[in-house]
C-alpha cells in the first residue's frame, strides 16, 4: 500500500471534480492568491494523514501570461507516521485566466519509495514532456492539482442527477481518462460545520487497495467557493474519510448551516 496516500488524494481532491470537463466555465475565478485549504484523512477512527493546498502568485510570466503557483503537500500523521512515513509535494504553475497548466512537478517520499517527475505542458503544440517521454494530446489535459482548481470555476447550473462526465489528466507515464456521476444535493459535515453540498461518485479501479464493489463519494460546497469538504472511499480493508479542517484566504465567505 505504499501508494495509498497518492491514490486517495488524487481521487478525492482532483478527480472528484471531473464532471466539469464537458461543461462551460464561468468567467470569474472562484479563488484568489493566499487561499489555503487543510484536510485530514481518517482510517477508521484514526487520523492517518494530512494535506494542505495553497495558492501563491506565480512570480513570473510564462509565454507572456501571469500565473498562479499552486502547491499541495501531503504527509502521514500519528501512528501511521511512525510505521510508514509519507512526505509528498505536488506543484503546478497555471495560467491565471484559463487555469491551463504550464509546468507540474511531484516529489514523493513514501516509506523507502522515492519518485519525482517534471512535466511541461505545451498547450500550443498539444504535447506533454515528462521524465518518461513525450505524450501528444487533444483538448484539455491537466495534472491533478490544476484539475481541481479548474473544476471549481465550472458552470454546473444545468447538471442533472445521474449525468456522467469524463476528464483527461496526466500522471507519471501517460494520459488517463476517468468518469464521474452527479448524485444530487445533500448536507454534509466536517470540522468546520455542516454545509449544503453537491454529491459526486467518481469511478475507481479495483485492485490492491479497492474492492470490486468499492464506492467513492465526495461532497462539494454548493456555494461560490466550490470546496470539497468531505470524501469517503471504501478499501479492501476498512475505509478512508477525508474532511476539511481549515480554510483561509477564501475569496467568498464559507457559510455553514446554522
Amino acid at each position: 500500500m505504499k501508494k495509498w496516500f497518492l491514490v486517495t488524494v488524487l481521487l478525492t481532491i482532483s478527480l472528484s471534480n471531473a464532471f466539469s470537463q464537458e461543461l462551460s466555465a464561468i468567467n470569474e475565478t472562484v479563488f484568489k492568491t493566499g487561499e489555503q485549504l487543510s484536510y485530514k484523512f481518517k482510517y477508521g477512527f484514526f487520523t492517518g494523514a494530512e494535506a494542505t493546498l495553497r495558492v501563491e502568485d506565480g512570480g513570473k510570466k510564462i509565454e507572456g501570461h501571469p500565473t498562479y503557483h499552486i502547491i499541495a503537500d501531503g504527509k502521514t500523521a500519528g501512528t501511521f507516521d511512525i510505521f510508514y512515513k509519507v512526505r509528498n509535494r505536488y506543484e503546478t504553475y497555471v495560467d491565471r485566466t484559463t487555469l491551463s497548466p504550464y509546468f507540474y512537478t511531484e516529489n514523493r517520499r513514501e516509506g523507502g519509495y522515492r519518485h519525482s517527475d517534471n512535466v511541461t505542458f505545451d498547450n500550443e503544440n498539444n504535447k506533454i514532456t515528462a521524465n518518461k517521454g513525450v505524450f501528444p494530446f487533444k483538448g484539455k489535459v491537466f495534472d491533478f492539482v490544476s484539475a481541481y482548481y479548474f473544476a471549481r470555476k465550472i458552470d454546473i447550473s444545468k447538471i442533472r442527477i445521474g449525468e456522467k462526465f469524463n476528464m483527461e489528466y496526466f500522471l507519471e507515464d501517460g494520459i488517463h481518462t476517468l468518469s464521474i456521476t452527479y448524485i444530487g444535493k445533500e448536507k454534509a459535515d466536517c470540522g468546520l460545520g455542516e454545509f449544503n453540498c453537491l454529491k459526486f461518485n467518481p469511478t475507481i479501479i479495483p485492485g490492491r487497495i479497492f474492492r470490486k464493489d468499492s464506492k467513492l463519494y465526495l461532497w462539494i460546497t454548493d456555494d461560490n467557493n466550490r470546496i470539497p469538504i468531505k470524501a469517503h472511499v471504501e478499501l479492501i480493508v476498512g475505509s478512508v474519510t477525508m474532511e476539511l479542517t481549515d480554510a483561509k484566504g477564501l475569496k467568498y465567505p464559507l457559510n455553514p448551516i446554522k
